[in-house]
């Protein structure tokens, strides 16, 4: 039959599609029909990377030229370098001169940044910020003038100005959890009926039980905040007089050790964890507290509240990402200076803090404020570490404001991350700090995903609140839960994709079978703009796969110290991952060691994805932080540590999964500008075993029912290996007691001598007692089952990979040529594309993409 077909070329720089007339599959009868599938229009030509990643500290200010808007509207924000003066202003005008009526003008701040609040007209906008000293008296000329392009694709989330969150702040004690006051009357009404009273009560027996009279209460108040937070519940819920006493006996065993700054602000968490004991019992029970007793507490609030104001205004608006600050620091700050802006011994102080945090939240939450994805980019291993914060701040944000926070695309793609990165009754397959520990979500997860699913009646976010059915063992959100009465639904989306592919994030989540753990092939990549640095690892272009929800081919080591020998050299390192080193040389611990993500299609039986590498391998760790870890460790950054410059210049890797058999393709393009030695490597905790002559890895697990079983096919000299010791073996000494540390298998595949070469991988999980396909080689086509394969393994020759499926009218191509379809000629709409034909949402369509260059914060496009 003959049919009419739409290439969809995604990203690229003009705008054009092809009408072709064209014979598909023309002898069989039952070939779908190819539809025509419409145009993206932002189009981008195949491009090398230049700089994209993200600065830990910004140094150029955003947005700029082709500055691709996250948001709209966009936060301005000047590096703390560039601000001289006491104070900033800002200028913001669709027209150049900044003459327009439509020109906004901030007043003189003490920070770096400028929250528009409204939504951005289409088109070039133009901005511009000024010194000013402490008054507010403009100093000295106007900065250069900057430019950027508000689109009509830009996603709008706008937030209302910090007057609109200030004019309606409640005044009343207590109010840190007014946006539940609205359900608070008949939550105590019921409260004996619900489910979980039970367990708040039991939590509070033992917050009750608690003894601290022969100890100083703050030097233990890590401990002692979970424990008022636990009667703050309870009290509030039932208005129980013995939670209320309690809480003021230990306020007066708080105030028999007057706190020095020395214990205040001796360490990282410590300020914020005193302040919010003394902030809890201020505002339960602000109206029985004597003067002095709450004089006690504001003094505690205040001295936290300057010391925090003055380092973060400016640092942190400017740094990507700073771990402790968003998990607790910046909310518990917030805190006090909600509990206190209307003090009128204070009032004057705090509130511009107050603003300060709202406009920052504003501007750089959720997740840095570069992410709409849903996914954590700072590792998944700690997202739990940020759960209070991100349910939190936008609630009260929400209620106080009458704007949905939640609105944002981040937490409107949250329930669905969650969903694909860490499965219900599955391990994580995610990637960074503590990735690896947890054998099923943990129940903080499952919490926030029933939250997302009341909040914005999110069915994945229900589906797996209800898949994980732990969500109740969660104490951080039980009084809300025992407030909210919204109910969701729990079905997963009958239309889930198999893959999911986080943009901003760099990282995509593909499975098989993702409703049955016992069938699903899980597979996860990395290649980031984020890069490697804080609770992320240096592995861009790695994977990792899960069988049955266990782990098959994982990054290894064990997440029992920071920044110890072992982390280091064997778990942060790429050597720990499933990418590549290049003379043994990895990537740095830096956020210029990044990757990305330049192309992903998905279809019903072929789902695809290209990393980009090749700017990773890039020198040694310079940060300060790393540079200190490392003199603390006794480590040298040289090559013979893994450390140091590479003439690597090309490293793309494309990963394919094959559906529904959930056979997985890697195929990489390497190049250096000299010969080198390429490491191929595969790590997995438990024992692997090789065929050096097929160049096989093979995996099998009685107690969990799987085989799997890796080939490699290259056509240079494969040397592999295989050892079950770590390069530096976890430290006994950070070991947990009762917890085993076995050591795992790192399989390393070697090709020396060669300045370029190609490598393919196919992976193949069955359960026990299904064995694999055959994989059948006649020069560079391979034969797995009804699959036909065909990859250019000659270096010299252009890279190409083209997959057939013998029954299924499933087609994808990338190269040079031009792909042949049943005898007829298809013309690419750009050389070296990616094509997919398959059926997308039941219908058979043509899909095209060249590289996406990523959104970037630091560079112009």
């Amino acid at each position: 039959m003959r049919t009419q077909i739409y290439t969809l070329c995604r990203h690229t720089a003009h705008f054009c599609f092809i009408v072709l007339l064209l014979s598909l599959f023309a002898c069989r009868d039952d070939t779908p029909p190819v539809t025509p599938q419409e145009p993206d229009t932002e189009e981008e030509e195949t491009a090398e990377l230049s700089d994209a990643y993200h600065d830990k500290i910004r140094t150029a200010p955003y947005p700029k030229a082709n500055n691709e808007l996250y948001l709209n509207p966009p936060p301005l924000i000047v590096p703390q370098s560039m601000k001289t003066g006491e104070r900033l202003l800002f200028e913001l005008s669709p027209s150049e001169n900044f003459s327009s009526t439509e020109t906004m003008r901030s007043e003189a701040e003490e920070w770096c940044l400028f929250n528009p609040h409204r939504k951005l007209e289409t088109g070039t906008w133009y901005w511009r910020f000024r010194q000013a000293d402490a008054q507010g008296i403009p100093q000295g000329e106007w900065s250069d003038t900057y430019h950027f392009e508000v689109t009509e694709k830009t996603p709008a989330f706008v937030t209302p100005a910090f007057n609109a969150f200030s004019s309606s702040l409640p005044s009343r004690h207590p109010r840190l959890y007014c946006y539940l006051d609205p359900q608070l009357k008949e939550a105590r009404r019921q409260v004996s009926k619900h489910s979980e009273y039970p367990t708040l009560l039991s939590r509070a027996q033992n917050a009750l039980n608690a003894d601290y009279t022969m100890i100083n209460p703050n030097e233990d108040a890590g401990r002692l905040a979970g424990h008022l937070q636990m009667l703050y519940d309870a009290l509030h819920l039932t208005q129980d007089t013995r939670y209320s006493n309690r809480m003021h006996q230990l306020l007066r065993q708080m105030m028999a050790y007057p706190i020095s700054d020395r214990l205040l602000f001796a360490s990282n968490f410590g300020a914020t964890d005193i302040a919010i004991c003394y902030a809890r019992i201020y505002d339960m029970l602000y109206n029985e507290l004597t003067a002095d007793e709450r004089a006690v507490a504001e003094n505690v609030m205040m001295r936290v509240l300057r010391k925090n104001y003055s380092m973060h205004r400016g640092m942190q608006e400017n740094h990507i990402f700073d771990n402790h600050f968003w998990q607790q620091n910046m909310r518990i700050t917030f805190q006090c200076a909600f509990l206190l802006y209307n003090k009128p011994a204070y009032s004057a102080e705090v509130l511009p803090m107050l603003k300060y945090y709202y406009e920052l939240w504003t501007a750089r939450a959720p997740a840095s404020g570069f992410n709409r994805d849903g996914v954590w980019h700072n590792g998944s291993g700690y997202f739990n570490s940020n759960l209070e914060t991100l349910h939190y701040m936008p609630m009260l944000f929400t209620y106080v404001t009458g704007t949905d926070f939640l609105q944002h695309l981040w937490y409107r793609n949250a329930g669905r991350s969650m969903t694909y990165t860490w499965p219900p009754r599955s391990k994580s397959s995610g990637f960074g700090d503590g990735s690896e520990n947890g054998d099923e979500p943990v129940r903080q997860r499952a919490a926030f995903a029933d939250f997302l699913a009341r909040e914005l009646n999110d069915p994945y976010a229900g589906w797996y609140a209800s898949e994980c059915g732990n969500a109740q063992n969660d104490y951080l959100f039980r009084l809300y839960r025992m407030c909210s009465t919204l109910c969701y639904p729990t079905d997963l989306p009958a239309d889930a994709a198999k893959m999911v592919w986080y943009e901003d994030t760099g990282e995509v989540a593909m499975h098989s079978c993702l409703t049955d753990t016992d069938r699903d092939v899980n597979l996860s990549f990395r290649s980031s703009t984020f890069g490697s640095g804080s609770h992320t690892t240096s592995s861009q272009n790695a994977f990792n796969l899960l069988f049955k929800g266990k782990e098959i081919y994982r990054s290894s080591g064990y997440y029992l110290h920071f920044s110890d020998a072992h982390n280091l050299m064997s778990y942060r390192h790429s050597r720990a991952h499933n990418t590549i080193l290049v003379n043994g040389i990895g990537q740095p611990y830096s956020t210029n060691g990044y990757g990305n993500i330049m192309r992903a299609l998905e279809g019903e039986h072929i789902t695809y994805c290209l990393g980009d590498a090749s700017k990773a391998y890039c020198g040694i760790s310079d940060d300060p932080m790393w540079v200190e870890a490392f003199e603390k460790a006794g480590i040298t950054q040289t090559p013979e540590n893994g450390f140091g410059e590479t003439p690597l210049t090309k490293y793309r890797r494309h990963v394919l999964m094959l559906h529904p058999e959930g056979i997985v393709l890697i195929y990489d393009e390497l190049e250096a500008s000299e010969p080198v030695a390429y490491d191929w490597l595969l790590h997995s905790p438990s024992q692997l075993s090789l065929n050096k002559e097929l160049l096989t890895i093979n995996h099998s697990s009685h107690e969990f029912g799987y085989t799997a079983v890796t080939q490699l096919f290259c056509n240079n000299p494969v040397n592999m290996s295989l050892t079950d010791r770590f390069l530096v073996a976890p430290d006994p000494a950070t070991m947990k007691k009762g917890k085993s540390y076995p050591n795992q298998w790192h399989m390393t595949a070697r090709i020396e001598g060669e300045a370029k070469t190609r490598i393919l991988a196919v992976i193949q999980a069955n359960a026990s007692g299904i064995p694999p396909q055959i994989i059948r080689k006649t020069g560079n086509t391979l034969t797995i089952g009804k699959w036909t394969v065909n990859a250019e393994l000659d270096a010299s020759q252009p890279a190409s990979l083209s997959i057939t499926h013998a029954d299924t009218p499933v087609y994808f191509s990338y190269g040079k040529e031009n792909p042949v379809l049943n005898g007829t000629l298809y013309p690419r709409e750009n050389t070296m594309s990616s094509l997919l034909y398959d059926a997308i949402n039941g219908e058979y369509k043509v899909t095209e993409m060249n590289d996406r260059l990523p959104a970037t914060t630091r560079v112009a496009r």
